[in-house]
């Protein structure tokens, strides 16, 4: 449903409006959600039985802004790589629609939209999300750099738990939890971007770049099974340190259940395969946030 109102409102839109909603990648809201939910398990866990709607919708949209401000800053890194992939050769700024200076001001746009919207919830947050935009902007270098980008996605991707946190109590001062939260989410980013890297495995080979896919190569697979008991267990770990009730657990160990079955099922060597259960990742994070919400009424 979501996929399908998000490429409603891209293929509605004029031409020109078009090329920047593609830029921002709203035709594809499966990374909005995969960055989102960890922040909405914060959320949940700060709050008590009713999280307050104001604070969902303002950590929501600002995601949005957030992811898409990276997402066009990643096009302008990786101009000249996309152009010889054929997933992202069509991207905006590859295929000229969209140039280097108006997807970087573009970019901007969103970033600073997204701290005037977090501001809402209260300055604390701004300040926390505006802290990991250098990460941000990093991060399209790192398969230049570093053997396992991945790994660094993954601790950009978990500031999210911190923004979800900090918009409910107000505080950067963390508990214990929150660390475990980050965990969780950290290393499901590794499950689901290893997955999702497979897909562009040969280009990326004969490109020069670094990729999970080329690391792990036929261990990918044992891999992604050590990422889903740390990822679970993370979980696990930040319940134990708060109140929460006996259907949290229950329902935490059924999303690893079910995460393991993508993993046992997915074809690495099929694209196709590869997208597929990359989107089906968002069903273990919704099923993380289910626990939470769960173990509040239990």
């Amino acid at each position: 449903m979501l996929h399908k109102i998000s490429t409603d409102v891209v293929t509605k839109s004029p031409d020109p409006v078009r090329a920047y909603l593609l830029l921002m990648r709203l035709d594809r809201p499966t990374g909005y959600v995969l960055y989102l939910l960890p922040g909405l398990w914060a959320v949940a866990l700060a709050s008590g039985r009713r999280p307050d709607p104001l604070t969902v919708v303002v950590v929501a949209v600002a995601a949005v802004l957030v992811r898409g401000a990276a997402c066009a800053v990643n096009d302008v890194v990786d101009k000249d790589v996309d152009i010889r992939v054929a997933r992202t050769v069509s991207r905006p700024v590859a295929a000229g629609t969209v140039t280097v200076k108006n997807a970087l001001l573009f970019a901007a746009a969103q970033a600073v939209v997204a701290l005037l919207v977090l501001a809402v919830a209260n300055v604390e947050t701004a300040l926390v999300v505006g802290a990991s935009y250098p990460l941000i902007v990093a991060y399209p270098y790192m398969k230049r750099v570093f053997f396992w980008p991945s790994a660094f996605l993954a601790l950009v991707m978990s500031v999210y738990v911190l923004i979800g946190w900090t918009a409910v109590s107000e505080s950067a001062d963390y508990p214990i939890a929150v660390y475990g939260l980050y965990a969780g989410g950290a290393f499901w980013t590794l499950i689901h971007d290893g997955i999702y890297s497979h897909q562009d495995k040969e280009y990326d080979r004969n490109i020069g770049v670094k990729s999970s896919a080329l690391l792990f190569g036929d261990a990918t697979k044992a891999w992604l099974a050590v990422f889903i008991v740390l990822s679970v267990g993370g979980v696990l770990w930040a319940g134990s340190q708060t109140s929460i009730g006996w259907a949290f657990y229950l329902i935490v160990v059924l999303a690893g259940i079910y995460l393991s079955y993508l993993v046992v099922r997915v074809d690495l060597d099929d694209p196709k395969s590869c997208w597929d259960t990359f989107v089906a990742n968002t069903y273990f994070g919704w099923i993380i946030l289910a626990a939470v919400v769960a173990g509040k009424f239990t």
